[in-house]
């Protein structure tokens, strides 16, 4: 065993960012370290390359012996760290398995390798006042940033990023973290401390991260996804559920998605960790909720039984969607469960602004609203958008992922006037609107070129009506037609925005 209870020799199943980000923090502490990936092309070996200047090996494509280079476990391996999306059967952990080598996440390693942060920034501080630097180093260092945890079908980032805002208006040092797009080795082992952070976790994630234990956590929503990598919905809601173990404070639950307070029943918490639920309707004791346009607090009270704080106004909410709203109410439970005060809820929640492609307004064309929701990748998140909006266009379709679409049109037709559909698996929400919803207006673009979606905001367009709403809303992933979702929603942006030129 190695510096800071690490084995000697780890692999690291992944070249993305995740992977990059874990072997380069493993390598600085002093294994040897070997990633695996079975790509082979430019953008690889150019990743490769950086990281065998830090003394790093890296494996790609097909080995000389022709296996590849993901699936074979490299000799002397005592750890392997995979990347979020590799699946639990790949070939390589079946090797790990046989060889009793554990498989862990980058979630994992961050969580053990908390208190080696505090040794290194200490470290720092003692070298820089040596050189004489730093003039603070024999202050105590600070301990472990406590995690406040996220995950969800839907919304995990924006309440990730609202719970930071909130953090953050009430004077604490903290940084949203994880799955939204900073990886959380980074920041464990980085030079700033922070007194809490705000930590968006995957159902991947959580898969690989046994010992994880948050001071609260949150399941915002349970809707079938990723079932091609769980299997099942009882295996994907059993992965979110591990969010639960373990934690001290507060278990933050839906009290619309009884789901998810079945999670919390079979969770091994703290005693004394309490359940905490929130509401779109008014709260009852031990919740948060919504009266007369006011988000209050009955849970982190004084009397909660008959007392209730007031936090924010609906209208403090960006957008203040319904969906919206429910990630606001999260995000607070978890800040409040940490001591946050009801005013720095609401200065944080004014402050927060929404990222790109999340139900974003683009522009209004003769009388028709046009949204930006390419965030949706799934059905419970379209599902969420299209009940914000009424009468809609909708524009949908892409990747499945094996989900099906019989739920989101029975639940959603009455908002619909027509929809226009795009992408590979467009058939199965054309299905799906033949059975339940036969009255609808259906154009169904018979391409999956990246100009596609021109022609379905200039369908959109033909089919809308003077206070309609056009919206993207694809219940699917976009990586048929477009590198990600960011692409696709900028893809619509640009198409609405030349529809508008044309009619000015």
């Amino acid at each position: 065993m190695g510096r800071f209870g690490l084995p000697g020799r780890i692999t690291v199943a992944g070249l993305g960012i995740s992977g990059i980000s874990a072997a380069r923090a493993l390598a600085g502490l002093g294994a040897t370290v070997t990633v695996v990936d079975n790509g082979d092309g430019d953008a690889h070996r150019a990743k490769a390359a950086e990281l065998a200047e830090l003394g790093i090996e890296v494996r790609l494509g097909h080995l000389p012996d022709g296996a590849r280079a993901g699936e074979a476990l490299p000799e002397g391996t005592e750890l392997v760290v995979t990347s979020p999306g590799w699946q639990p059967e790949s070939p390589l952990f079946r090797a790990a398995a046989e060889a009793g080598v554990d498989v862990v996440g980058d979630v994992e390693i961050a969580w053990r390798l908390r208190g080696a942060g505090v040794e290194l920034r200490a470290a720092r501080r003692v070298a820089a006042a040596d050189a004489g630097e730093d003039a603070e180093a024999e202050r105590a260092p600070a301990g472990p940033a406590e995690w406040l945890a996220i995950t969800g079908t839907n919304g995990k980032t924006t309440t990730t990023q609202m719970l930071a805002s909130i953090l953050k208006a009430a004077g604490l040092k903290t940084a949203a973290v994880g799955n939204i797009g900073t990886p959380i080795i980074d920041v464990v082992l980085g030079e700033e401390e922070y007194d809490v952070l705000a930590v968006e976790l995957s159902s991947y994630q959580l898969h690989w991260a046994p010992s994880l234990r948050a001071h609260s956590a949150a399941v915002l929503n349970l809707a079938p996804d990723h079932l091609d990598w769980h299997g099942t919905m009882e295996a994907y809601a059993a992965d979110k559920g591990r969010i639960y173990e373990g934690n001290t404070v507060a278990c933050v639950y839906n009290v619309a998605d009884p789901a998810t307070e079945k999670l919390v029943e079979n969770a091994d918490v703290e005693e004394g960790c309490r359940a905490i639920g929130f509401t779109l309707g008014a709260p009852g004791p031990s919740m948060l909720g919504v009266v007369d346009g006011i988000l209050v607090d009955r849970a982190f009270v004084e009397n909660r039984q008959k007392n209730a704080q007031e936090l924010a106004e609906v209208e403090d909410v960006n957008p203040p969607a319904p969906h919206n709203i429910a990630n606001a109410l999260a995000a607070a439970a978890l800040a409040r469960a940490f001591g946050v005060a009801p005013r720095a809820v609401r200065d944080g929640l004014r402050d927060f602004r929404p990222d790109a492609h999340r139900v974003a307004y683009v522009d209004e064309v003769a009388g028709v609203t046009y949204i930006d929701d390419s965030k949706a990748t799934n059905t419970h998140a379209a599902e969420a958008s299209l009940a914000a909006f009424e009468p809609v266009v909708w524009i949908a379709g892409g990747l499945a992922k094996g989900a099906t679409f019989d739920e989101l049109v029975r639940n959603s037709r009455k908002q619909l006037r027509a929809v226009v559909l795009i992408g590979a698996d467009r058939a199965l929400i054309a299905e799906a609107l033949a059975r339940h919803a036969p009255e609808v207006p259906v154009v169904d673009l018979d391409r999956t070129d990246t100009g596609a979606m021109l022609a379905a905001v200039r369908e959109a367009a033909r089919l809308a009506e003077p206070g309609d709403t056009v919206l993207l809303a694809p219940a699917c992933a976009s990586m048929d037609m477009f590198a990600n979702y960011n692409k696709r929603g900028d893809a619509f942006a640009d198409a609405v925005r030349e529809l508008a030129a044309e009619g000015a």
